[in-house]
């Protein structure tokens, strides 16, 4: 059996680990098919002989019948029965987009879970189930984006503070402790100010003051490492400064690496989170599980709100710790598993 699938192997004996991997797979890549799940738009349409695709393409409400040359309102009860003289839809399993507002309501909005609104829906009739799905999908992109980036721009800092040493590693230090000593709330506030953030603004301005994760772990075992006798043979031989980082030094903070990776990951998600609930995040609109719960705070006569924002971020928190957990402990070599050597 080959290292790989030995950690593998390890890492499905973790049956924690192992089930929360799945289960974390299924809901986001659920996520990822937001368009197909949950739209106001019907994913085909068979119209007079030729096949429409609404859901990629936007067509007038003339190619169906219509008197208007605007784009078709497929929640208009006459365009429907325009497309239903004249052929059939398919329609996604939820039928509202996270930006649909429900003019059907039977009650105000915010109102109650019913057969047409799972969660119920927001204070502006919008379909909570429609915008939590949206809101995952934005969530765990913007924290796995945030975290790799970050992680990258942090093990290159620590590699080279802790392989060279001397003054790089001091004047490294310094700038860190000066860097991060900077209110990263007010200067999002006054960013706010100046211009409208959206995922792209909130991802580069977060991943100036969130790199130094793991700077100080990969720092220490490069500074420990470097010391060893193999290092030392390699440097001796001539072997090139960024080869001996890279196959002698790295893999032994592979370890250190992962165990922080869970904090930097679910810290990301519960950023984004703080600043839509703050009001600092994504534009106004977005689907966004901050938001849910700023709406939840806000009304109170509505539980369903604040408990579907609670309920979702502690599931996918603890999904995300538990697989962390689990590739931690296949990497380890310290960890004793039940792997029998002879199968």
């Amino acid at each position: 059996m080959t290292p790989h699938s030995r950690k593998i192997l390890k890492f499905k004996q973790n049956k924690r680990a192992y089930w929360s991997t799945v289960l974390f797979a299924i809901i986001f890549l659920t996520t990822l098919f937001a368009e197909l799940i949950a739209n106001e738009k019907p994913l085909i349409i068979f119209f007079q002989g030729d096949i429409y695709t609404p859901v990629f393409t936007d067509y007038p409400e003339t190619v169906f019948g219509g008197e208007f040359e605007t784009i078709a309102d497929y929640k208009d009860p006459y365009v429907r029965e325009l497309i239903s003289k004249n052929g059939w839809a398919i329609w996604p399993l939820i039928e509202y987009h996270y930006q649909t507002i429900n003019l059907a309501l039977k009650s105000p909005a915010p109102s109650p879970p019913d057969t047409h609104n799972i969660l119920g829906t927001d204070d502006q009739g919008r379909d909570v189930l429609a915008r939590l799905i949206y809101g995952i999908r934005i969530s765990v992109l913007f924290g796995l984006s945030l975290t790799v980036l970050s992680s990258i721009i942090g093990i290159i800092a620590g590699a080279i503070q802790g392989y060279y040493g001397g003054w790089i590693d001091l004047a490294f230090q310094r700038f860190i402790e000066i860097w991060f000593s900077l209110p990263t709330l007010y200067m999002l506030i006054i960013l706010a100010s100046l211009v409208e953030p959206n995922f792209w603004w909130l991802l580069g301005f977060l991943l100036l003051f969130s790199w130094s994760s793991l700077v100080g772990v990969v720092r220490a075992e490069f500074l420990r490492t470097r010391q060893l006798g193999y290092v030392k043979a390699a440097h001796a031989l001539g072997v090139k400064d960024h080869i001996i980082m890279w196959r002698h030094i790295l893999p032994n903070a592979v370890v250190a690496t992962v165990t922080m990776l869970p904090f930097i990951l679910t810290g990301s998600i519960t950023t984004l989170t703080s600043l839509d609930f703050l009001g600092f995040g994504l534009p106004p609109g977005s689907p966004s599980l901050g938001e849910l719960l700023a709406q939840g705070k806000a009304n109170l006569q509505a539980p369903w709100l604040g408990l579907t924002a609670f309920f979702t971020l502690a599931i996918l928190l603890s999904l995300l710790i538990f697989i962390f957990e689990g590739i931690r402990d296949a990497l380890d070599p310290h960890m004793k598993g039940d792997i029998n050597a002879g199968n």
